[in-house]
């Protein structure tokens, strides 16, 4: 009996080491492509901004196209997942860290380029922190996910509000509140996603695990994006 019962713990110490194991590569996947997505965005930034072409679509009304074609991609990137490809997914996402880059290009011109960099560092360390945080955490995150989505919403009517209003005093309440939001955002999605593979998606096949990959990365790039974005309104100093 006792040698059964050995066996029995061996047995489920090595499912589990091989969920662990299965779990770390899914997870290693999405920040791979988040990384390579966000290298992508940079080099196109800093590209369009120093050979001019931001500038010169800022003067055409070819900048409108630039500001919104990334959430228009987004918004097909959602809805065709499913039916699409793994290889066609990839290709989206990368189109879309590009065109992200373009419209990010007006960063390198609004702020110095010590300030761009000092909040990218700050960025990728606090997001590195709290998405350690969400995968390791026995605490469940799902209460507090539901009310990060809800001020999320009122994030962004104060946003646009302050588009008319133009107070500075609001601008940085706005970016402090940002700050802490996609934060939570940050561990929150991580948790989604590693409980999205324990769930589901280990028991699906290759093409399911490869699109929700890239589907994860890009969650975790937008979260990281615009925690980037935040920090450099709150800490960044004007060009």
């Amino acid at each position: 009996m006792n040698e059964f019962n050995r066996a029995n713990t061996a047995a489920r110490s090595s499912d589990q080491a091989y969920v662990d194991e299965g779990l770390r590569s899914h997870m290693l996947r999405i920040y791979n492509y988040m990384t390579a997505a966000l290298s992508l965005t940079g080099i196109v930034a800093w590209f369009a901004a120093s050979t001019g072409l931001y500038q010169a679509l800022a003067t055409s009304a070819l900048i409108y196209v630039v500001m919104f074609a990334p959430l228009g991609v987004v918004f097909y990137f959602a809805s065709k997942i499913n039916t699409m490809s793994a290889s066609r997914a990839q290709s989206v996402f990368w189109v879309f860290a590009g065109l992200m880059g373009l419209s990010l290009s007006y960063i390198f011109l609004a702020y110095t380029g010590a300030a761009v960099f000092q909040a990218f560092f700050v960025t990728a360390g606090a997001f590195a922190g709290l998405s350690i945080w969400g995968y390791t955490t026995k605490r469940d995150l799902s209460a507090m996910g539901a009310f990060l989505i809800m001020g999320l919403i009122g994030l962004i009517i104060a946003s646009v509000v302050n588009l008319f209003v133009g107070s500075g005093q609001m601008s940085f309440i706005i970016s402090v509140l940002g700050v802490l939001i996609f934060a939570g955002l940050t561990a929150w999605d991580t948790q989604k996603l590693k409980r999205d593979w324990l769930h589901r998606v280990q028991h699906s096949g290759q093409e399911v695990a490869e699109k929700s990959a890239i589907m994860g990365a890009l969650t975790l790039y937008l979260d990281f994006i615009n925690l980037f974005l935040f920090i450099l309104q709150f800490m960044g100093r004007r060009d």
